[in-house]
C-alpha cells in the first residue's frame, strides 16, 4: 500500500491543506500520515479565523514520534504545501531527509505555494526566496502554478514553449517532475485552462473547462491527487490525465452546489472513477 507523509496546514470547516489533501488520497485508497502546521477555525481567505499556527519544535517531535514507530519506513512520499515560515520549512526539509534516511526510493513533492496571478504574493516576506533557494532544489516533484513558475524561474510564460522552457529551467534546480497548474497562455481557448506536466522523457498538457468561481484548496487537491496517481502508474501522462478528470469532476459539483467550500465528500465519487475524462495531449 501507498504511503504519504503529508505536512500541512488543517481547518476544521472547509478544505485546504491536510483537509483537502487527506481524505482525497485515502479516497484513491492511500495510506496518509496527516502532520498539521496549523489547525485553523476555517481558512484564512475568510475575514476571520481561530485556532494554532503550530510551533516547529512541536511538527518535529509529532515526527519523531512517528519515526519512533517504525512508520517512515513505509512512507513512499513526503508532501508539502503552505509553509507558514523558514523554521517550519526547515522541518519538513529534516523530514525528507529522515524518511530518505529510512527509505532511499521515498520522493518529495513540494507545493510552493507562495502566490497567485490575482493575488501576487500572499506569504510572509522571505518565504519565496526561501521557497526557490532550499525546498525546491530538495524536492522530486513540485506543483507550482504559472505565477510562481515565473517567480521560481525568472521566466514569461505567456506562450506553450515559454511554460516548457520555464518548467525545464525548475527541473535545473533539482526537481524531476513539474507539474505547472492553471496555466492560461496566448493560444488557449476562451473559456478553458490547462495543466502542463515536464520531465526529462517529455511534456503532456490536458485542458479542461474554467469554472466560473475562485477554488480555495483546489491546489491542495490537485497536487494530493497528481502524487497518488503518480506513485500508482509511475506514468506522469496518466496521471495528468486522471488528476484533471478528478479536479474537473470535484470543482464542477462545488459549482453546481452554490458553496464555496470544495464539496469532496459530495463529490467523492469523483476522486475515485470521474465521471467525465480529457484528453492527454503530448507536447514533446
Amino acid at each position: 500500500m501507498t504511503t504519504i507523509l503529508s505536512i500541512q496546514s488543517s481547518v476544521a470547516y472547509g478544505h485546504v491543506g491536510n483537509s483537502a489533501a487527506t481524505f482525497p488520497l485515502m479516497r484513491l485508497g492511500v495510506e496518509v500520515y496527516p502532520v498539521l502546521t496549523v489547525h485553523f477555525s476555517n481558512h484564512t481567505g475568510y475575514p476571520g479565523w481561530r485556532g494554532p499556527l503550530l510551533a516547529a519544535g512541536d511538527v518535529a517531535e509529532v515526527i519523531r514520534g512517528i519515526d519512533e514507530r517504525g512508520a517512515l519506513d513505509r512512507v513512499d512520499a513526503v508532501l508539502s504545501g503552505y509553509q507558514g515560515g523558514e523554521d517550519v520549512g526547515k522541518v519538513i526539509l529534516d523530514a525528507v531527509a529522515l524518511v530518505r534516511s529510512r527509505n532511499p526510493r521515498a520522493i518529495y513533492c513540494c507545493d510552493p505555494v507562495m502566490g497567485d496571478v490575482d493575488r501576487d504574493f500572499y506569504v510572509r516576506p522571505g518565504i519565496p526566496e526561501f521557497m526557490r533557494d532550499a525546498v525546491v532544489p530538495a524536492a522530486q516533484l513540485i506543483t507550482p502554478n504559472q505565477f510562481e513558475l515565473e517567480f521560481l524561474t525568472g521566466r514569461s510564460t505567456s506562450t506553450v514553449p515559454e511554460v516548457l522552457a520555464a518548467a525545464d529551467a525548475a527541473r535545473a534546480m533539482g526537481p524531476q517532475t513539474v507539474l505547472v497548474t492553471s496555466v492560461v497562455h496566448d493560444a488557449a481557448q476562451e473559456g478553458t485552462i490547462d495543466m502542463i506536466a515536464v520531465t526529462g522523457e517529455g511534456a503532456w498538457s490536458v485542458t479542461t473547462p474554467l469554472l466560473p468561481q475562485t477554488f480555495t484548496g483546489a491546489g491542495d487537491l490537485t497536487t494530493a491527487t497528481f502524487l497518488a496517481h503518480l506513485l500508482r502508474t509511475d506514468s506522469v501522462a496518466e496521471a495528468i490525465g486522471q488528476t484533471a478528470a478528478t479536479v474537473y469532476g470535484v470543482l464542477k459539483a462545488t459549482v453546481d452546489s452554490g458553496e464555496s467550500e470544495l464539496q469532496l465528500v459530495a463529490a467523492q465519487d469523483e476522486i475515485a472513477a470521474p465521471t467525465r475524462t480529457f484528453e492527454v495531449t503530448r507536447l514533446r
